[in-house]
């Protein structure tokens, strides 16, 4: 029988844009339109600020996790392609630092011996990228699919208040707003520890707390200045 097995290292990559991009767009829009709304200002005028900020927000972290992850697959790359150089000018000198990294984990020195001789035999640069650089295909940065996921999660984050604040009557927009959003983010922090494999509680609770400071500040502000700034 081949045994499958699912680790939770498998989702790192999307997972974590996923959930950076929800978590802003709820935090970032509620805020937003909390701080709007605490300013005295019309339904009309706390949707143009809600819109705003759900399409520069989205653009945002698009661009910013793409610029991110780029430079983070562009130091893999310039360590690989100079891991490949060393292979070619001393393939003896690496391989006995790839059987001294097995030794150091806790194989005898025979044993690490054949087994980085048998590992750089089938793919000697594969060999290590894993266990000297650390990267694998797994974890390996992907820029294209982080935006893509930061940018979308963000959206659908921000659209949440958003519909909130669309059906809300004016006069109790920012508390419906505010618990809504609060909730939004605790079932985000919940299923986000739960797809990686933590806490569901600490998770709910770590990102609510935070979510909750974010628009008590911004509710502050509002009513503070008013519509006269």
């Amino acid at each position: 029988m081949i045994h499958h097995e699912r680790h939770k290292t498998q989702t790192i990559g999307w997972l974590r844009a996923a959930v950076l991009g929800a978590n802003d767009g709820i935090v970032s829009t509620a805020s937003l339109i909390v701080g709007v709304a605490a300013s005295n200002a019309g339904r009309e005028a706390v949707l143009i600020a809600g819109m705003a900020g759900l399409v520069a927000g989205a653009m945002s972290m698009a661009a910013g996790e793409y610029v991110s992850v780029s430079s983070q697959a562009d130091t893999e790359q310039a360590d690989i392609s100079r891991e490949r150089q060393e292979l070619r000018d001393n393939i003896k000198g690496e391989k006995k630092e790839l059987a001294n990294i097995y030794i150091k984990r806790g194989l005898t020195p025979e044993l690490a011996v054949e087994v980085a001789e048998q590992l750089m035999a089938k793919d000697a640069l594969e060999a290590h990228a894993r266990d000297e650089l650390g990267i694998s295909e797994t974890i390996t940065a992907r820029p294209v699919q982080a935006a893509f996921a930061s940018a979308a999660s963000f959206a659908v984050g921000a659209a949440m208040p958003m519909l909130v604040s669309l059906l809300a009557p004016v006069s109790i927009l920012v508390w419906l707003v505010s618990i809504a959003s609060l909730l939004f983010l605790a079932v985000l922090g919940a299923v986000a520890a739960y797809t990686g494999g933590a806490n569901v509680l600490k998770g709910a609770v770590r990102v609510t707390f935070w979510g909750a400071v974010a628009m008590a500040a911004t509710a502050a502000v509002g009513a503070l200045f008013g519509t006269k700034v």
